[in-house]
Protein backbone atom coordinates (compact mmCIF):
# COMPACT_ATOMS: atom_id res chain seq x y z
CA UNK A 1 0.00 0.00 0.00
CA UNK A 2 1.14 3.57 -0.69
CA UNK A 3 -0.13 7.06 0.04
CA UNK A 4 -2.75 8.33 -2.39
CA UNK A 5 -1.84 11.00 -4.93
CA UNK A 6 -5.27 12.66 -4.79
CA UNK A 7 -4.95 16.00 -2.90
CA UNK A 8 -8.47 15.99 -1.43
CA UNK A 9 -8.06 12.40 -0.24
CA UNK A 10 -4.84 13.39 1.52
CA UNK A 11 -6.49 16.27 3.37
CA UNK A 12 -9.46 14.05 4.20
CA UNK A 13 -7.09 11.49 5.75
CA UNK A 14 -5.25 14.15 7.76
CA UNK A 15 -8.47 15.72 9.04
CA UNK A 16 -9.74 12.24 9.91
CA UNK A 17 -6.67 11.79 12.10
CA UNK A 18 -7.22 15.21 13.70
CA UNK A 19 -10.84 14.31 14.44
CA UNK A 20 -9.76 11.02 16.01
CA UNK A 21 -7.17 12.75 18.19
CA UNK A 22 -9.68 15.35 19.37
CA UNK A 23 -12.12 12.55 20.26
CA UNK A 24 -9.39 10.76 22.25
CA UNK A 25 -8.50 13.96 24.11
CA UNK A 26 -12.22 14.41 24.86
CA UNK A 27 -12.34 10.92 26.36
CA UNK A 28 -9.28 11.60 28.53
CA UNK A 29 -10.75 14.86 29.77
CA UNK A 30 -14.11 13.28 30.59
CA UNK A 31 -12.40 10.45 32.45
CA UNK A 32 -10.59 13.07 34.50
CA UNK A 33 -14.05 14.34 35.53
CA UNK A 34 -15.26 10.80 36.30
CA UNK A 35 -15.99 11.44 39.97
CA UNK A 36 -18.88 13.67 38.90
CA UNK A 37 -20.92 11.05 37.03
CA UNK A 38 -19.37 7.71 36.15
CA UNK A 39 -22.11 6.06 34.04
CA UNK A 40 -22.89 9.19 32.04
CA UNK A 41 -19.23 9.90 31.37
CA UNK A 42 -18.66 6.31 30.26
CA UNK A 43 -21.49 6.49 27.73
CA UNK A 44 -20.14 9.69 26.18
CA UNK A 45 -16.62 8.26 26.29
CA UNK A 46 -17.81 5.25 24.30
CA UNK A 47 -19.47 7.60 21.79
CA UNK A 48 -16.26 9.57 21.30
CA UNK A 49 -14.28 6.33 21.27
CA UNK A 50 -16.27 4.96 18.36
CA UNK A 51 -15.81 8.29 16.57
CA UNK A 52 -12.04 7.98 17.04
CA UNK A 53 -12.11 4.35 15.86
CA UNK A 54 -14.08 5.24 12.71
CA UNK A 55 -11.92 8.28 12.01
CA UNK A 56 -8.68 6.31 12.14
CA UNK A 57 -10.17 3.77 9.75
CA UNK A 58 -11.34 6.65 7.55
CA UNK A 59 -7.79 8.00 7.46
CA UNK A 60 -6.56 4.62 6.21
CA UNK A 61 -9.37 4.26 3.66
CA UNK A 62 -8.88 7.76 2.24
CA UNK A 63 -5.13 8.11 2.62
CA UNK A 64 -3.81 4.81 1.29
CA UNK A 65 -4.14 3.03 -2.01
CA UNK A 66 -5.21 -0.59 -1.55
CA UNK A 67 -7.12 -3.41 -3.14
CA UNK A 68 -10.88 -3.10 -3.48
CA UNK A 69 -11.47 -5.99 -1.07
CA UNK A 70 -9.22 -4.45 1.61
CA UNK A 71 -10.91 -1.08 1.13
CA UNK A 72 -14.33 -2.69 1.53
CA UNK A 73 -13.33 -4.48 4.74
CA UNK A 74 -12.17 -1.19 6.25
CA UNK A 75 -15.44 0.51 5.31
CA UNK A 76 -17.42 -2.36 6.82
CA UNK A 77 -15.81 -1.83 10.24
CA UNK A 78 -15.96 1.95 9.80
CA UNK A 79 -19.73 1.73 9.28
CA UNK A 80 -20.04 -0.40 12.40
CA UNK A 81 -18.10 2.18 14.40
CA UNK A 82 -20.22 5.06 13.10
CA UNK A 83 -23.47 3.25 13.92
CA UNK A 84 -22.31 2.49 17.47
CA UNK A 85 -21.10 6.10 17.92
CA UNK A 86 -24.54 7.47 17.04
CA UNK A 87 -26.22 4.88 19.28
CA UNK A 88 -24.07 5.83 22.29
CA UNK A 89 -24.76 9.47 21.48
CA UNK A 90 -28.53 8.89 21.62
CA UNK A 91 -28.18 7.02 24.92
CA UNK A 92 -26.19 9.94 26.35
CA UNK A 93 -28.92 12.38 25.32
CA UNK A 94 -31.60 10.08 26.76
CA UNK A 95 -29.71 10.06 30.07
CA UNK A 96 -29.76 13.86 30.19
CA UNK A 97 -33.48 14.03 29.38
CA UNK A 98 -34.98 11.08 31.30
CA UNK A 99 -32.22 9.86 33.60
CA UNK A 100 -30.10 6.72 33.95
CA UNK A 101 -32.98 4.23 34.24
CA UNK A 102 -34.39 5.02 30.80
CA UNK A 103 -30.90 5.27 29.31
CA UNK A 104 -30.05 1.77 30.53
CA UNK A 105 -33.31 0.37 29.16
CA UNK A 106 -32.77 1.71 25.65
CA UNK A 107 -29.07 0.79 25.53
CA UNK A 108 -29.60 -2.74 24.08
CA UNK A 109 -32.15 -1.39 21.61
CA UNK A 110 -29.80 1.29 20.32
CA UNK A 111 -26.92 -1.17 20.04
CA UNK A 112 -29.29 -3.44 18.11
CA UNK A 113 -30.14 -0.59 15.72
CA UNK A 114 -26.43 0.07 15.16
CA UNK A 115 -25.82 -3.59 14.38
CA UNK A 116 -28.83 -3.56 12.06
CA UNK A 117 -27.36 -0.61 10.20
CA UNK A 118 -24.08 -2.50 9.91
CA UNK A 119 -25.80 -5.61 8.53
CA UNK A 120 -27.67 -3.53 5.95
CA UNK A 121 -24.41 -1.98 4.73
CA UNK A 122 -22.87 -5.46 4.42
CA UNK A 123 -25.64 -6.76 2.18
CA UNK A 124 -26.24 -3.53 0.25
CA UNK A 125 -22.95 -1.83 -0.53
CA UNK A 126 -22.83 1.89 -1.26
CA UNK A 127 -26.00 2.92 0.61
CA UNK A 128 -24.38 5.32 3.06
CA UNK A 129 -27.60 7.36 3.00
CA UNK A 130 -28.95 4.83 5.56
CA UNK A 131 -26.42 6.16 8.07
CA UNK A 132 -27.19 9.75 7.09
CA UNK A 133 -30.89 9.17 7.89
CA UNK A 134 -29.97 7.46 11.18
CA UNK A 135 -27.64 10.33 12.10
CA UNK A 136 -30.20 12.97 11.07
CA UNK A 137 -32.88 11.56 13.38
CA UNK A 138 -30.37 11.33 16.23
CA UNK A 139 -29.22 14.93 15.78
CA UNK A 140 -32.77 16.29 15.53
CA UNK A 141 -33.72 14.42 18.69
CA UNK A 142 -30.64 15.75 20.50
CA UNK A 143 -31.16 19.33 19.32
CA UNK A 144 -34.77 19.37 20.50
CA UNK A 145 -33.80 17.69 23.78
CA UNK A 146 -31.09 20.16 24.75
CA UNK A 147 -33.14 23.11 23.56
CA UNK A 148 -35.95 21.95 25.85
CA UNK A 149 -33.60 21.35 28.79
CA UNK A 150 -32.14 24.85 28.38
CA UNK A 151 -35.64 26.38 28.15
CA UNK A 152 -36.68 24.59 31.33
CA UNK A 153 -33.39 25.35 33.08
CA UNK A 154 -32.96 21.67 33.98
CA UNK A 155 -29.39 21.11 32.81
CA UNK A 156 -26.41 23.39 33.20
CA UNK A 157 -24.56 23.73 29.92
CA UNK A 158 -27.54 22.55 27.85
CA UNK A 159 -27.22 25.55 25.53
CA UNK A 160 -23.58 24.67 24.80
CA UNK A 161 -24.65 21.10 24.05
CA UNK A 162 -27.35 22.49 21.74
CA UNK A 163 -24.72 24.57 19.92
CA UNK A 164 -22.60 21.44 19.56
CA UNK A 165 -25.58 19.62 18.04
CA UNK A 166 -26.23 22.53 15.65
CA UNK A 167 -22.59 22.48 14.55
CA UNK A 168 -22.82 18.71 14.04
CA UNK A 169 -25.93 19.19 11.90
CA UNK A 170 -24.07 21.72 9.75
CA UNK A 171 -21.21 19.22 9.44
CA UNK A 172 -23.60 16.45 8.40
CA UNK A 173 -25.24 18.69 5.79
CA UNK A 174 -21.83 19.57 4.35
CA UNK A 175 -20.94 15.90 4.04
CA UNK A 176 -24.32 14.87 2.62
CA UNK A 177 -24.50 17.64 -0.01
CA UNK A 178 -20.95 17.02 -1.27
CA UNK A 179 -20.07 20.66 -1.79
CA UNK A 180 -17.36 21.56 -4.29
CA UNK A 181 -13.75 21.38 -3.05
CA UNK A 182 -12.24 24.56 -1.66
CA UNK A 183 -8.60 25.53 -1.32
CA UNK A 184 -7.25 27.12 1.86
CA UNK A 185 -3.52 26.46 1.50
CA UNK A 186 -4.54 22.80 0.90
CA UNK A 187 -7.51 21.47 -1.04
CA UNK A 188 -10.47 20.20 0.99
CA UNK A 189 -13.50 18.32 -0.29
CA UNK A 190 -16.80 17.80 1.56
CA UNK A 191 -15.30 15.07 3.76
CA UNK A 192 -12.35 17.17 4.92
CA UNK A 193 -14.59 20.16 5.66
CA UNK A 194 -17.00 17.88 7.51
CA UNK A 195 -14.21 16.65 9.77
CA UNK A 196 -13.05 20.16 10.66
CA UNK A 197 -16.56 21.36 11.46
CA UNK A 198 -17.27 18.19 13.46
CA UNK A 199 -14.19 18.84 15.59
CA UNK A 200 -15.79 22.13 16.67
CA UNK A 201 -18.99 20.23 17.44
CA UNK A 202 -17.17 17.78 19.70
CA UNK A 203 -15.44 20.62 21.56
CA UNK A 204 -18.82 22.25 22.24
CA UNK A 205 -20.29 18.95 23.47
CA UNK A 206 -17.36 18.44 25.84
CA UNK A 207 -17.69 21.98 27.22
CA UNK A 208 -21.40 21.43 27.78
CA UNK A 209 -20.77 18.11 29.51
CA UNK A 210 -18.13 19.73 31.70
CA UNK A 211 -20.55 22.48 32.75
CA UNK A 212 -23.30 20.05 33.68
CA UNK A 213 -20.99 17.60 35.45
CA UNK A 214 -19.31 20.25 37.59
CA UNK A 215 -22.68 21.73 38.57
CA UNK A 216 -23.85 18.47 40.15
Amino acid sequence: MKVTNIPTEKTTAVTDILLALVAIVAICYLQWLKAHGIWRINIWSWAFGFIAFSSFLGAIAHGLEMTESAHQWIWNFLNLGLGLAVSMFVIGVAYDVWGPTVARKILPWMVGIALGFYIITRFFQGIFFVFIVFEAFALMFAGCAYGWLEFKGQLSGAWIMAVGILVSIVAAVIQATKISPIKVIFEFDHNGIFHMVQILGILCLVLGLRSSLLSQ
